[in-house]
């Protein structure tokens, strides 16, 4: 069980490379190797990565009419010996000849994001959306997101813009000017150099050992009674001697 799954999951891999690997107009190619060659409908349509009945129709009359055969030994895509071996056994696919010119990957050039034109008047609505809901971008960053200038950028910010008064913010992955990811990244990339700042989060407890501390000064006062108790005593017999003298009148 185990093994045959794995083969399984080869055979899925091996075939999703040969699906990335298609002679260049296929159904061109499959043109001429039906009229100048006695491979099997199954390994022309495995080689040019078309259905067998669409191949069937092209051998038919059916489909493929006023189509060119393109000869896929003239560009080095077929070698005469491969479709020979491919004639002598049915089962055998065709190989794709892998290509001697390698082309140069093109360079990645630097500057600002171009934009369509149907586009350029929708820049100053991103850019307020920018600079309102992530104020933590970078002019530059914005100028990539964008593709704008930093007299725009400044423009918008500073609300001197020409049509300040009419801007909406609007989302630019919204408008097609940048895409998720990319605006994703560079808001983290701003998060990381942004220096984090303390957030109050309102009132707390003190902690116990600020609670349970006795300080010096916390302890009792000491009262001491400075009153007399000798004139105490002479102003009560003072009172109860005149309220006695108030009632024999």
């Amino acid at each position: 069980m185990t093994t045959s799954f794995a083969s399984t999951e080869v055979g899925e891999a091996q075939r999703r490379f040969a699906m990335s690997n298609a002679p260049l107009m296929p159904k061109a190619t499959a043109v001429w190797l039906v009229d100048n060659t006695a491979l099997t409908f199954d390994q022309v349509a495995d080689f040019t990565k078309m259905h067998p009945l669409e191949v069937r129709a092209i051998a038919d009359g059916d489909a493929a009419q006023g189509i060119k055969g393109m000869d896929p030994i003239s560009n080095g895509q077929l070698t005469r010996e491969e479709i020979e071996r491919g004639e002598r056994d049915q089962n055998y696919r065709l190989r794709l000849q892998e290509s001697k010119v390698v082309l140069p990957t093109a360079a990645k050039k630097k500057g600002p994001r171009y934009t369509p034109v149907s586009r350029r008047h929708e820049r100053p609505s991103a850019i307020l959306w920018l600079v309102r809901n992530h104020p933590e971008l970078k002019d530059a960053q914005i100028m990539r997101l964008v593709g704008t200038t930093k007299t725009t950028i400044a423009s918008v910010r500073d609300r001197t813009h020409w049509n300040a008064s009419t801007l909406t913010p609007m989302d630019p992955v919204t408008l097609g000017l940048c895409s998720q990811i990319e605006l994703d990244f560079e808001v983290q990339r701003a998060a990381k150099e942004k220096p984090t700042t303390t957030v109050y989060g309102g009132a707390t407890l003190l902690p116990a050992s600020e609670t349970t501390r006795k300080d010096e000064d916390d302890q009792p006062i000491e009262k001491h009674d400075d009153l007399n108790v000798d004139a105490v005593f002479a102003k009560l017999k003072t009172i109860g001697g005149k309220k006695h003298d108030d009632e024999e009148e």
